[in-house]
């Protein structure tokens, strides 16, 4: 007659080397992934330097809300823009003459952005933004 075993052995896995592994794994995944810097569209933006208001009165302005354009403050359609950022620029006889202000709102997309810098420097302008605006506060007496 056969006997059976009362015994049920319970079998565990080695459990020693899993930090190991687990740390192999790590750095095996850290040397192989490929790193590679953020690029982007490069930009030659201008020093900022203290100007008369008359010269600034000079400079195009390019205002920019969620889906419209205003070149000086005249609303233009984003299809006519090139055209006419194109001959205001070609207007300008120096290159530091061509120099075209950029401001934002806040609900201004960065693909809108992105279009219309492109536009810009595509007709030969040089960007410049406008972070803040200047105002003059004054003092009560």
């Amino acid at each position: 007659m056969k006997t059976r075993r009362a015994s049920k052995l319970l079998i565990e896995p080695p459990t020693s080397a899993t930090g190991d592994i687990a740390f192999n794994l790590i750095v095996f995944f850290l040397v192989c992934a490929s790193v590679q810097p953020d690029t982007g569209r490069k930009q030659t933006i201008p020093r900022s330097e203290k100007q008369d208001q008359q010269a600034k009165a000079e400079n195009i302005e390019v205002l920019l809300t969620r889906g419209a354009v205003a070149i000086n403050g005249n609303p233009v359609s984003i299809v006519k823009f090139p055209t006419q950022i194109k001959t205001m620029i070609d207007a300008k006889a120096r290159q530091q003459d061509k120099v075209v202000v950029v401001k934002s709102k806040p609900d201004a997309t960065y693909q809108h952005w992105i279009t219309v810098t492109s536009i810009i420097e595509e007709a030969g302008g040089t960007i410049t933004i406008q972070r803040e605006e200047e105002r003059a506060v004054v003092l009560p007496d």
